[in-house]
């Protein structure tokens, strides 16, 4: 048996970053993983698979689309889709490898196998029984199941399976208009599937900015995806090769029926904590099956704490990562914060989107007198220049102290623009203090800038 001060179950961002966190605050720290990999989903089999298939086919639609108009002319590449697997294996295979180099450079001890809580400071993996004065639960999420649908990762998949397809299908059809459902539907769409989505709601991406999703709709329709909105889905039919979707439209009651060589099943994550006895602990659950947590992050059980997908709140990497470093300052007698008003999300598509803060749906909701400053990209000089000029920054502030209260960004490198206006946020700025700050041209930066200057005066290009 061997004893630590913190024991960390799960390598996901949330996990790894906490146990590094814990080692570098001097922490005796050992972290539990039952993969062959550390990393989590994220690493493994999620965000960063995703973003290198992103990537790779992006290229493509560079290639088949604008090559041309740049003076770049020869035949359109050809796929290789093994390739490309084999691409985005090596990128998983480089971060996996980073994360195991992190934890010897930091001497964390790395438990290989899956762990389970048999009692307050103590954590079981496989037949040996470790402890632990303090124990972080960091187990992550899993696809959520849809009644009537059963999975099988070849004809009908998670996430997991639409990432090592054996080959690029002619029709895909995608069950679930969020997130991940529109970044791996437009990947296949630009490798020439035909991409079909299914949402049940009447509108994409559910929580977002409502004139950005107007317009995030149009664009990815203009790139070859459609839509089915307000559709409820009675089951999937898997065949050797096919399978058939039955849904029913919401307006109207009617049934129908639609065909497809892979179905992509995205409609949402729930918590994974099968396995660790916590019914057992009496560890308090929500009744969405979320570990309840309070202001520290620790339990109702005395010396456990929980983080990321697994408790409340957005299920997001970089909020995990965030927990995690509260959390292991918490444990090792200091201050953790988390300011769970300033977290962006962001989708990688091509316009990325991205947001932070509030939406006008919930300014209006909550009666916040709030004023708008929004600014195109077609006004942005390098935007038209690499053929980025589709989508705005809007940028929503408090109508009588000009504090910032939100943004939000479709259009180029807006998963890297958003922070700008993070940090703004963070200290309490006003859109003056962003206006009056001197951007470099020329800069997709700048659309922010004009965005901000636009709840004053009035932007500049517009």
């Amino acid at each position: 048996m061997a004893s630590y001060d913190v024991i960390i179950i799960g390598s996901g961002p949330g996990g790894y970053v906490a146990a590094i966190r814990c080692a570098q605050l001097g922490l005796k720290t050992a972290c539990v993983e039952g993969r062959e990999t550390l990393g989590g989903t994220c690493l493994n089999i999620g965000c960063i698979p995703s973003k290198a298939l992103l990537h790779a086919s992006h290229q493509l639609h560079e290639a088949e689309h604008n090559f041309a108009k740049m003076g770049l002319k020869g035949k359109s590449p050809s796929v290789d889709w093994k390739q490309m697997l084999a691409y985005k294996d090596d990128v998983i295979g480089q971060n996996t490898k980073g994360i195991e180099f992190l934890f010897k450079k930091n001497k964390i001890d790395w438990l290989k196998g899956w762990g389970s809580i048999p009692e307050a400071g103590k954590v079981k993996v496989g037949d040996e029984v470790h402890e632990a004065k303090s124990i972080i639960i960091a187990t992550g999420s899993e696809p959520s199941a849809l009644p009537g649908v059963e999975i099988d990762e070849k004809v009908v998949v998670t996430s997991e399976g639409a990432l090592e397809l054996s080959k690029i299908p002619k029709k895909m059809v995608v069950i679930g208009a969020g997130v991940i459902g529109l970044e791996l539907g437009s990947v296949y769409a630009r490798l020439g599937a035909e991409v079909q989505v299914i949402e049940y709601l009447d509108h994409i991406t559910p929580g977002m900015d409502a004139e950005v999703a107007k317009t995030f709709q149009k664009l990815l329709t203009k790139q070859g995806l459609t839509f089915t909105l307000g559709a409820a889905v009675q089951g999937v039919e898997a065949m050797k090769t096919k399978a058939k979707v039955t849904y029913k439209l919401r307006k109207d009651d009617s049934e129908h029926v639609m065909d497809a060589d892979v179905v992509l099943v995205a409609t949402g994550r729930k918590p994974y904590t099968d396995g660790l006895g916590l019914a057992d602990l009496g560890v308090e659950m929500t009744d969405r099956g979320q570990i309840r947590t309070d202001d520290h992050w620790a339990t109702n059980i005395k010396g456990i704490y929980a983080i990321g997908d697994a408790i409340a709140g957005q299920m997001l990497a970089h909020k995990a990562e965030d927990e995690g470093m509260a959390a292991a300052s918490v444990i090792a007698g200091k201050h953790g914060h988390v300011n769970y008003g300033v977290i962006p999300g962001v989708i990688y598509t091509h316009p990325e989107v991205a947001s932070v803060g509030k939406t006008e749906e919930e300014l209006k909701d909550a009666g916040h007198a709030y004023k708008v400053g929004k600014f195109s990209f077609m006004g942005n000089g390098r935007a038209k220049a690499n053929f980025a000029a589709d989508g705005f920054v809007k940028i929503l502030a408090d109508k009588e102290t000009d504090r910032i209260l939100g943004a939000h960004i479709i259009g180029p490198m807006a998963g890297d623009l958003i922070h700008e206006i993070c940090v703004a946020m963070e200290f309490g700025a006003s859109a003056e203090d962003l206006a009056l700050t001197c951007h470099a041209h020329p800069t997709y930066s700048e659309a922010v800038r004009e965005a901000a200057l636009a709840c004053g005066d009035g932007a500049i290009h517009a």
